[in-house]
């Protein structure tokens, strides 16, 4: 299949919807909980949360606010700042998708779609109990995107849990021992396998690929 961007444009607008969801690969899932100032719960799932810094340690995501479909992730988030975000694991991965539906203001996902919340160490955001990484995030910075509408939101971690065994002692978290799960598109979701370490990669460290590369074009 080879599509031009003509092509892409006539596509069914389904079919263009899952292709170039799809199309980046697995992208990780995590479930993003939040709590207006009335005390209303919200969880989402979302697979756009990105690296953007480790010092100060950064993570972006984003959203689409529309003026049609409320958002309350985010109104959320611009309310109070915080919210957390949560990795999703095999057990609980249907009930996770099932925070997608457009659930009316008043209904918590967290009891929708029975997943637990629960308040660590006095952050007011609510974390997912199920989950077993998870992060305590406040928004640092917005920044709209106008190709599209979109929103980057940039948020800076203030607390971190995670199971001791999962993370090695130079700080790499193994997400396969952890049991993550990772999304391709909107709507499938895969186990992720560890398959190797490297070191820190230099250029006077090249290994010699001469016979690798001869036995990949063979096979």
């Amino acid at each position: 299949m080879i599509l031009h961007n003509h092509d892409l444009a006539q596509l069914d607008r389904i079919k263009r919807l899952n292709l170039i969801n799809s199309v980046t690969g697995i992208k990780p899932a995590n479930l993003i909980g939040t709590v207006s100032n009335a005390g209303q719960t919200n969880l989402a799932i979302f697979s756009s949360v990105v690296h953007l810094g480790s010092n100060p340690a950064l993570l972006g995501f984003v959203v689409r606010p529309s003026s049609h479909v409320r958002r309350h992730t985010f109104e959320n988030i611009i309310e109070n700042k915080l919210y957390t975000i949560n990795h999703v694991h095999p057990h609980f991965v249907e009930r996770a998708h099932y925070t997608s539906a457009k659930f009316a203001k008043e209904v918590s996902e967290f009891d929708a779609c029975r997943l637990t919340a629960e308040y660590i160490d006095g952050f007011k955001a609510p974390f997912v109990k199920q989950s077993r990484i998870k992060l305590g995030m406040e928004l640092v910075e917005q920044a709209p995107l106008e190709i599209n509408g979109t929103v980057l939101v940039i948020g800076v971690v203030r607390l971190l849990v995670a199971p001791d065994e999962v993370v090695d002692a130079q700080g790499h978290i193994d997400l396969a021992r952890a049991d993550d799960v990772g999304i391709s598109g909107l709507n499938s979701y895969y186990r992720l396998d560890k398959i190797a370490d490297y070191p820190y990669a230099r250029p006077e460290d090249l290994p010699d690929f001469s016979e690798s590369s001869t036995t990949d074009e063979e096979n």
